[in-house]
């Protein structure tokens, strides 16, 4: 969804995500012809960052939970 965004609004898709001060530099950015096409390669970009990122935060909140859970294990242990 946000990729069909990115195409046609490039701008938006940085509200989407949170980032007003980059959606507005975009838009200013698209206001012109020739800068549409830098508008919609930098959204691209930043939405597969944004995925990725999220991605990472999700596997160090998984690795602390599973340490959390292997010292909880070892304290009833002892």
């Amino acid at each position: 969804m946000r990729y069909i965004l990115a195409l046609f609004l490039p701008w938006l898709t940085f509200f989407t995500m949170g980032k007003p001060i980059q959606g507005i530099l975009c838009l200013l950015l698209q206001i012109t012809l020739i800068g549409w096409i830098p508008a919609t390669i930098w959204s691209f970009i930043s939405i597969n960052n944004y995925g990725n990122a999220k991605a990472a935060a999700a596997r160090d909140l998984e690795s602390r939970r599973h340490a959390e859970t292997i010292q909880a294990i070892r304290n009833q242990k002892a």
